[in-house]
């Protein structure tokens, strides 16, 4: 922490990208609370537990001498970070969840001030149709990613059950290739395949940034102001126990199911507006958490030399979006498959290691704006954004008021288009994040609860014992 008292510690090249001319990036959390938050108990929580989570919540960016970027400590007022909008009483929880989703939309287009630190919360403590109250947390995507941001939520929650016990989090089933016992011989099919794939990714992903535009379709205008216009969110529910269903007749992980879900949903969804659409070139970016290690570790861990740093360690896999076609219109787990295989393929490749070297080459010869430029390209010539993380099994509490679900969205993006994905109590909660008035979120929405229903029912007729 020494770096952060002196003010020395540096922006990574993302919190770069994310804080320029080009990409404004935020990430907002949304908690919905099973009763009204007391705001004497929630103050003393921001005050208490959450400020004093990270340094960066105390920091703001400044440019030295040399031109570069650090994170430098400020004094904190608690009040000009916190936010209760005027609303008025005694309205419908239909009523509320509009004013929810136009504070929302409002929040996610603002931008941060440069002068102070780049976090802030608004208090909704009003009924909507899924809480009680509803607490939304904004902080600038320079400060961290979803896995930073994840690991200090778990650091200031309790279990609801008991408070004394450890959270869990859903289990991983290992993906690594089990190699360490195969011969020379036998490495070398393994070593020209690694070679073509990180070439053929590399390439592919060099003229998407700059030259391959998606085409223009129902979930892509292609317009300049893509990312910094309002949004409106749709959010759904799955249960993980019926995703595992899926995923003991695939073989495959709970991960490729969703984004195979996703994927269906949205070709359903561009089909019914465009019918051409369903056969469009069209893209999504997959964020790949790029640390050595997948599971969270406290925020002890993650300062200094560590495997899992705090921070902006983040890649984008290119994922063509598969097209609708007759094959897969009769058997939709296909899409499952489909996502499976290049996901992979894009995994265990090394063009996401030169992708990154690029950026840095890029930003060391022409500076970090344009790199951020290249990011920009990169977000812009695709069609969404998919980014997932992992919550906690048990109920949890936050400010001592029992969470009963929460969700989050990444405005700023250069899309259209934004989807995420994250656990919490046994369900997997998937939201999109719409620019208003390209599609509509309650079709959009059908659409992919309609495609989880046909995979549940394709899986129910794939015998236990077939391999895929």
């Amino acid at each position: 922490m020494e770096n952060f008292r002196e003010g020395l510690e540096p922006v990574s090249p993302y919190g770069h990208y994310f804080n320029s001319s080009e990409l404004c990036v935020s990430i907002i959390g949304v908690f919905e609370y099973e009763i009204p938050l007391n705001l004497v108990h929630a103050m003393s929580w921001l005050e208490n537990v959450f400020l004093p989570i990270h340094p960066r919540l105390s920091s703001i960016m400044v440019t030295n001498e040399e031109g570069e970027k650090k994170w430098k400590m400020v004094e904190v007022k608690l009040e000009d970070h916190v936010n209760v909008p005027i609303i008025p009483t005694g309205l419908s929880p239909t009523a509320y969840d509009e004013h929810l989703d136009d504070c929302i939309s409002n929040i996610g287009m603002e931008k941060f001030p440069q002068n102070k630190p780049m976090w802030e919360v608004h208090i909704f403590n009003h009924p909507t149709s899924n809480a009680a109250a509803t607490l939304i947390i904004k902080v600038h995507h320079a400060l961290g990613d979803g896995y930073s941001v994840m690991s200090a939520l778990l650091s200031c929650v309790q279990r609801a059950d008991n408070p004394s016990l450890p959270l869990t989090l859903p289990s991983r089933r290992s993906t690594e290739a089990q190699s360490g016992n195969k011969s020379a011989w036998a490495r070398v099919p393994q070593l020209f395949s690694l070679v073509f794939n990180t070439a053929s990714d590399f390439g592919w992903s060099l003229l998407k940034s700059t030259l391959v535009e998606d085409d223009i379709t129902p979930i892509r205008s292609g317009d300049e102001g893509a990312g910094f216009l309002p949004l409106t969110l749709s959010s759904m529910t799955f249960s993980l126990d019926r995703m595992k269903h899926i995923k003991t007749k695939l073989g495959v992980t709970v991960n490729d199911i969703i984004v195979g879900i996703i994927f269906y949903g949205t070709r359903l969804c561009m089909q019914e507006i465009s019918h051409k659409s369903s056969n469009s070139d069209s893209t999504a970016l997959v964020l790949l958490n790029t640390r050595k290690v997948r599971n969270y570790k406290s925020i002890k861990e993650m300062v200094g030399d560590s495997e899992a740093p705090w921070g902006n360690r983040i890649a984008f896999l290119h994922v063509p979006i598969p097209k609708l076609n007759d094959s897969k219109s009769s058997n939709p787990l296909e899409y499952v498959l489909e996502a499976q295989t290049i996901i992979k393929k894009r995994r265990t490749s090394l063009g996401v290691y030169l992708t990154d070297r690029l950026l840095d080459i890029v930003k060391k010869l022409k500076g970090p704006e344009a790199a951020a430029r290249y990011v920009h390209g990169t977000l812009r010539n695709s069609s969404m954004t998919i980014s997932n993380m992992i919550g906690p099994m048990e109920q949890v509490t936050m400010a001592n008021h029992p969470l009963k679900g929460f969700y989050f969205m990444t405005p700023g993006l250069a899309q259209n288009l934004t989807i995420t994905i994250v656990s919490y109590m046994g369900d997997l909660r998937v939201t999109a994040g719409i620019e208003k008035g390209l599609l509509d979120p309650l079709k959009f929405k059908s659409c992919v609860e309609n495609a989880f229903q046909m995979m549940l029912k394709a899986a129910d007729e794939v015998p236990t014992h077939k391999k895929f």
